[in-house]
């Protein structure tokens, strides 16, 4: 992957954002890593980290489970000039189209139609639940700026509405959003009160310097 793309296309110029590269192995401890830096600011609402953490988590996830490949990229960044968090999550594997085609269900469905449904609730290709980029489209929806996920030669952007277009081609797929790091959010909400974001958050983050990460979710 060409990291200097990815910063070029999606990150201010003059900004420092962490990278890190991330496996099976070592997923939870560079998730807890980048979060860890936002937690220490204390301008950021830290209803919005309960929220976001566990939709961060459910992307990084989704490389090592669907993309098949074995790692990914991730790329993070905080303006507190302009309060926006900024969060990017990239693989190289078979796209978002060739993933949900392996579910019988979906085997016929176009490039378009795949971006279009991987934000839908219960969408997956058989290997998950579906259920973590509903989650983050929620969370846009209610604290973000943009959310745009990037696959083969289509983009997917929600900011309000939701459109698919074309775009150069890049394989695998990128998922990147932006945050208000102001907002004050309802962290079930974002989960659809599926489970509870922000007690997971705060045993990981807030109750304990040494909490069980075999545990995490």
């Amino acid at each position: 992957m060409n990291v200097d793309t990815l910063l070029h296309q999606y990150f201010p110029a003059g900004s420092a954002p962490c990278i890190e590269m991330f496996d099976d192995r070592n997923i939870q401890q560079v998730y807890r890593r980048l979060v860890e830096v936002l937690v220490q600011r204390p301008d950021i609402e830290t209803s919005l980290l309960q929220g976001m953490s566990y939709c961060f988590y459910e992307i990084m996830d989704n490389v090592i489970i669907h993309s098949g490949k074995p790692n990914g990229i991730v790329i993070t960044d905080y303006a507190e000039s302009s309060k926006t968090i900024r969060i990017l999550v990239a693989d190289d594997g078979m796209g978002i189209q060739a993933s949900l085609s392996q579910n019988p269900a979906l085997s016929g469905i176009t490039e378009p139609q795949a971006l279009e449904s991987c934000i839908m609730d219960r969408i997956s290709d058989g290997k998950g639940m579906g259920f973590g980029l509903y989650s983050t489209s929620r969370l846009i929806n209610t604290a973000g700026h943009k959310l745009i996920i990037r696959s083969g030669g289509h983009t997917l952007s929600v900011n309000g509405d939701v459109n698919v277009s074309e775009s150069d081609f890049w394989q695998g797929a990128i998922v990147y959003f932006e945050l208000r790091s102001d907002a004050d959010v309802d962290p079930a909400f974002i989960v659809d009160h599926r489970t509870d974001p922000a007690e997971e958050f705060d045993e990981l983050f807030l109750d304990s310097d040494f909490p069980e990460l075999n545990n995490l979710w």
